[in-house]
């Protein structure tokens, strides 16, 4: 069990790092969100492999590696297009 936490933590590091080194500009994203947005890319990425090849245990799992930065580049995307800098002003 723990060795699966650790390899989801190092896959979602990765994942992460990597898309925002791909995507343009500077994301001010700490550590722990680096690696937060690598895991929700990989289940984005399993996500989309499940509709694309209709294969593995369902629409919610987790993708390998390349899944993974591919998630979490459209994860960074739609952060950068819709989460930041949206304030509410007077």
């Amino acid at each position: 069990m723990i060795g699966l936490i650790i390899s989801i933590i190092i896959v979602g590091l990765i994942a992460g790092a990597v898309a925002r080194l791909v995507v343009p500009g500077k994301q001010d994203l700490s550590i722990p969100m680096t690696i937060l947005l690598g895991i929700i890319g990989s289940f984005v990425g399993g996500f989309l492999g499940y509709l694309l090849f209709h294969s593995g245990g369902g629409f919610l799992q987790p993708a390998g590696i390349i899944g993974s930065i591919i998630g979490a580049i459209i994860v960074l995307l739609l952060y950068i297009k819709f989460g930041k800098g949206k304030t509410a002003t007077a």
